[in-house]
């Protein structure tokens, strides 16, 4: 007699972000991301950006028809565990990605990507505004970085870790299910994040600051390490410090990649590429 097959369940994620030419942040981030913690990765592209680990030389916007298709696509055939959302160029685009993922049940985790690191705002008040009434309060988790939070409250960003977690529950009651503020901004030997949820007390998560400039894409690397940890179905605090470690460790690993002559990305595949497997540019010479 025929033993029937037990069908396994892959853990899947959708992120919904822009796509970085250079490969170290956005959509490509992400589905590395998703991969190295061992879930599937579906994408939705909101934007194409021209860039590298110098420099952001071109962004075109992808219309809003075409990302609600994108979306719908997915969601019309494959069974989504984890939403993450990042890049959203516009209020018509925040518009259309809530419109698509209304009946979407599951977690969501938005990266409020809107600061440049040279301090620039990559989105106008009323776009930000259009995030914090429509998406904001869809989400499970927020990941601001202090720049971010400023931003979303319209005051300056966080100064001490007092600050951080007022700030965190003033998000909290714009609406988001979490807010983990993130303190790669601040000063001090340690980088300081907080979880903060209305359940639980605030839980915080520490590492040492590594001395390296290959840090390219940290924000949507965590933000999607936490939504594939979602996907597995882990508990938003065990998926936050799972996260947080597979970051930590990647950006120790960054420098072994050598990408670029900029800021480079962080190492996303640290720990399945061994030092054996290194390109070498003598195999071409």
């Amino acid at each position: 007699m025929k033993q029937s097959k037990t069908k396994i369940s892959t853990p899947i994620a959708l992120t919904i972000a822009g796509s970085d030419s250079g490969g170290g942040a956005g959509i490509q981030a992400d589905l590395k991301a998703f991969s190295a913690l061992g879930v599937y990765g579906a994408s939705v592209i909101t934007a194409i950006t021209a860039q590298n680990t110098r420099a952001v030389t071109a962004v075109h916007a992808i219309p809003n028809d075409m990302v609600s298709a994108q979306i719908d696509a997915v969601f019309d055939d494959i069974q989504v565990n984890a939403v993450k959302i990042g890049m959203l160029a516009s209020p018509e685009i925040i518009q259309a990605v809530f419109s698509s993922i209304g009946t979407f049940d599951g977690p969501v985790v938005l990266d409020p990507v809107m600061v440049a690191k040279s301090g620039d705002k990559l989105l106008h008040d009323h776009a930000v505004q259009c995030l914090k009434e429509l998406l904001l309060p869809k989400s499970a988790l927020l990941t601001p970085n202090l720049p971010e939070a400023g931003v979303l409250l319209g005051c300056a960003p966080a100064a001490s870790e007092q600050e951080m977690l007022r700030q965190g529950r003033a998000l909290l009651d714009l609406g988001a299910g979490a807010v983990l503020m993130k303190g790669g901004h601040a000063d001090g030997p340690d980088c300081v994040d907080l979880l903060i949820s209305r359940a639980n007390h605030p839980y915080r998560l520490t590492s040492r600051r590594q001395k390296t400039r290959n840090t390219h894409g940290t924000g949507c690397t965590l933000s999607s390490a936490i939504a594939a940890c979602l996907a597995r179905g882990m508990e938003l605090n065990d998926a936050v410090k799972t996260a947080h470690e597979y970051l930590r460790k990647a950006i120790i690993a960054a420098d072994s990649l050598n990408i670029g002559r900029g800021h480079g990305p962080v190492h996303h595949f640290h720990e399945s590429w061994s030092s054996t497997m290194r390109y070498s540019t003598d195999n071409h010479q």
